[in-house]
């Protein structure tokens, strides 16, 4: 409406959606752009595949990264004369998910998915393969638009972005469970039956530890008080309390829906101001009014986001502070998430902070991902499953308490 008032735009979504000879009237000749959902082109693939698109673009084309989902096979499907795909993250954990939209983009041009896997996947993410990871980008290069918005070639008036690590102790409390954590898994791990099994045991392993370094309660489970017992979540009291104090907005990420679900009460009785909470249950309608609610208010407010749920395809530019309270340990991840206030429209400097426990597997992680940035900026990307591929006394070294991890 802004950009192209002339342009014929019909929406193909919700309950009441066009359908039949309405559906293929309309696509025959009564719009010139068509926008949907990838749940509802998956569903009504039948329908959309009766049309020769000159064009289809996939935006947040993250959501095409699994090839062999049906989601995927059905925007494969749809006939088009050109194709393209937008993405902040065109690999989020593994080198499959390049391929996968790849082929999308121009199907072939990778070559199968297991040859694929063995003359690049293997070689990059196993082995950090220089020459596999050049060649890789040799073949993808003419077929890729990359746009930084730290260029100031392409956006001038975009401010700065500050990014800093927030180091947290533990509380004697925390110790302890993270303590019994590790003792008890580690001895499970070492006795696993299988590979399956005790990789299973590693991702289980690290949700615990990073559970006990958010607060006991979110580990237990139980409903217990917050106060005074998680040194991670007293330092994000004093930031917030600061952000609140200062007049601005935050926006604070976590992984876990649960533990937004314990902070929303207690943060908004402490800092006496709106705080908001999308999650994977909230529905495109409230999601809507949240974010519109956001921007609106003309007061310090706190937006806590579950990471998988928020961290793409808003824009939250009112806020000028991000805040990663728990890790993903994926940069691409991350950044995609600060990127819903560091975007086109903010005019405040944006303050990113990552919160770290010291002496916990979170510092060590933290560091190991600092050395792998350099080839996770060239080509790869560096989800968790590289976790489990570490030896019984690697992980030992990575997951054991060090003596410095607890405050006085």
């Amino acid at each position: 409406a802004r950009f192209t008032p002339d342009l014929r735009v019909h929406v193909h979504h919700g309950a009441d959606r066009l359908d039949g000879e309405s559906l293929a009237a309309v696509l025959a000749g009564g719009a010139d752009l068509v926008i949907t959902t990838y749940g509802v082109a998956t569903r009504d693939q039948a329908a959309l595949g009766q049309v020769t698109w000159a064009r289809v673009v996939c935006d947040e084309a993250q959501n095409i990264k699994n090839h062999a989902t049906k989601q995927a096979r059905a925007v494969r499907a749809l006939p088009a004369t050109a194709r393209i795909a937008l993405t902040g993250t065109p690999v989020e954990n593994r080198l499959s998910e390049l391929w996968s939209i790849m082929d999308f983009t121009n199907p072939g041009l990778l070559g199968p998915a297991d040859r694929f896997r063995e003359r690049y996947a293997v070689p990059i993410e196993r082995h950090g393969s220089p020459e596999a990871t050049q060649a890789l980008k040799r073949l993808t290069q003419p077929f890729m638009l990359r746009r930084l918005k730290t260029d100031k070639t392409i956006i001038s008036d975009l401010p700065d972005k500050l990014q800093m690590k927030v180091f947290c102790n533990l509380t004697a409390e925390q110790a302890s469970l993270y303590q019994a954590t590790v003792t008890d898994m580690l001895s499970r791990i070492e006795e696993a039956e299988d590979d399956i099994s005790r990789r299973g045991l590693v991702l289980a392993t690290m949700a615990k530890l990073k559970q006990v370094c958010n607060h006991p309660a979110h580990l237990l489970g139980d409903g217990s008080r917050l106060s005074g017992r998680s040194g991670k979540l007293a330092r994000l009291e004093e930031i917030c309390d600061e952000i609140v104090a200062e007049g601005d907005k935050a926006l604070c990420f976590t992984q876990y829906a649960e533990f937004g679900r314990m902070l929303q009460p207690h943060l908004a009785a402490r800092l006496g101001c709106p705080v908001l909470f999308l999650h994977g249950g909230t529905t495109k309608k409230q999601r809507d009014a949240m974010v519109a609610g956001f921007a609106e208010l003309d007061e310090p407010a706190l937006f806590l986001l579950s990471l998988k749920a928020g961290g793409t395809g808003l824009n939250l530019t009112a806020a000028n502070h991000v805040i990663h309270v728990d890790r993903w340990w994926n940069p691409a991840v991350e950044d995609q998430a600060t990127d819903r206030a560091f975007r086109i429209g903010q005019r405040r400097n944006v303050q990113v902070r990552a919160f770290v426990c010291v002496g916990t597997l979170e510092e060590r992680i933290d560091a190991m991902i600092e050395e792998k940035k350099a080839l996770a900026e060239q080509i790869v990307g560096t989800g968790e499953g590289w976790l489990t591929e570490l030896s019984t006394e690697d992980l030992r070294s990575v997951l054991t308490l060090s003596a410095d991890a607890v405050s006085e």
